[in-house]
């Protein structure tokens, strides 16, 4: 008896989980939509890695149930092959080849040729990185590195335009990770993947990010020059803190055009402290990298005007409740959660770290930068 019994889902109750599924529902809402425990709903959707499975159908090329009838009759009075094809319209050799696999010519029965048929379409197939070992290797090692799927798809094809044994969809990545039984990739690489997850998601249940904020009269974005909202000139600078346990705190920072990212080890959350810390780096830049920097609310830039005395930079903050505002910085701060997870105690960090992960972060090919680095776009435009 299949799972899918065992558990009590129907064929229509599994049609009703991947399309809510697919909608970005969770698993106790498809639950309650069918009726039917949450786990009995995780257990079908982990089989297939969150991927759905495709609906089998029949090639007209293939043997219909009523022409295995009519041969397995047809054995019965002993007519031969070619009589047997000449009834169905088919050729000698597809008659033969139907008999033999199945049994042969005196054990040869209808009802069972066509479930072992139906059961050798659901073998699994070998997905593309198991067919070639080199493009295996190539993907392994870009995950080991922590690059996306999406990334690695992307530099795969800039990289290897003439050779198409070397390309591969993102989508058969996670493929390769979530299904195992399709060959591939081993599942342990799924913890380099910055969602942590282990089952393929709808695009639909995204993170949103959360909102914070304070009731602080500040500059507001909406002040901030209009060469900063285009990204054509660089040296626009987003910003916000990322928290762990313990209390510990790390400011990041991104540069609008090129996503180039830094992290600052800041001593706490107060104002001084931040403000002191994001002078020291700032500093550190050329001129023409210093121009206006983006916050998201919050007493910890209280004293922003410090900051902009010392760097020439001028703050602005996100209208309240509206991290989508600095959209670069949110997310720089989901890759860095990638070696940051939550609940880290960030103090134990040196600044030596901190660069060490922002240097990989910069290494890593940008989809929206058409695949290039952060550091060659910066690069780039500083030259």
């Amino acid at each position: 008896m299949s799972a899918t019994y065992q558990l009590g889902i129907t064929p229509e109750w599994k049609f009703e989980i991947w399309k809510h599924w697919k909608t970005g529902a969770g698993l106790s809402d498809i639950g309650r939509a069918i009726n039917k425990a949450p786990a009995s709903v995780f257990e079908i959707i982990r089989a297939s890695g969150g991927f759905q499975p495709r609906i089998q159908t029949r090639s007209e090329r293939f043997m219909s149930l009523e022409e295995r009838e009519e041969i397995a009759i047809s054995l019965g009075q002993g007519l031969s092959y070619r009589e047997i094809a000449r009834r169905l319209e088919r050729s000698a050799s597809s008659i033969m080849r139907e008999v033999k696999r199945n049994g042969g010519r005196i054990r040869y029965r209808a009802m069972k040729a066509e479930k072992s048929t139906w059961t050798r379409a659901k073998r699994p197939k070998l997905l593309k990185l198991e067919r070639y070992p080199q493009l295996k290797r190539t993907v392994q090692r870009k995950l080991e590195q922590k690059w996306s799927p999406e990334q690695i798809a992307g530099w795969l094809r800039q990289t290897y335009t003439d050779d198409e044994d070397m390309r591969v969809s993102h989508e058969s990545i996670y493929k390769s990770l979530f299904l195992q039984a399709r060959g591939g990739l081993k599942r342990e690489l799924t913890r380099h993947l910055r969602s942590g997850r282990v089952l393929r998601q709808s695009r639909k249940n995204n993170y949103r990010g959360s909102p914070r904020g304070g009731g602080l009269n500040l500059p507001s974005i909406s002040e901030r020059p209009a060469e900063a909202e285009d990204r054509a000139i660089p040296g626009h600078w987003e910003g916000d803190l990322i928290s762990g346990s313990q209390n510990t705190h790390i400011a990041t920072l991104v540069e609008r055009k090129s996503r180039y990212a830094m992290m600052v080890k800041i001593k706490g959350k107060d104002t001084e402290s931040v403000v002191s810390a994001l002078i020291k780096i700032v500093k550190r830049l050329p001129s023409e990298l210093r121009k206006t920097l983006t916050w998201d609310r919050g007493m910890e830039l209280k004293k922003h005007i410090d900051f902009t005395l010392a760097t020439d930079m001028k703050v602005y903050f996100c209208d309240p409740q509206s991290p989508w505002q600095r959209g670069s910085n949110e997310n720089t701060n989901r890759l860095i959660r990638q070696y940051l997870p939550r609940k880290t105690d960030l103090s134990v960090h040196t600044q030596a770290e901190l660069n060490k992960i922002c240097q990989e972060l910069n290494s890593r090919p940008r989809k929206t930068l058409g695949y290039k680095t952060p550091a060659e776009v910066l690069s780039e435009v500083l030259h």
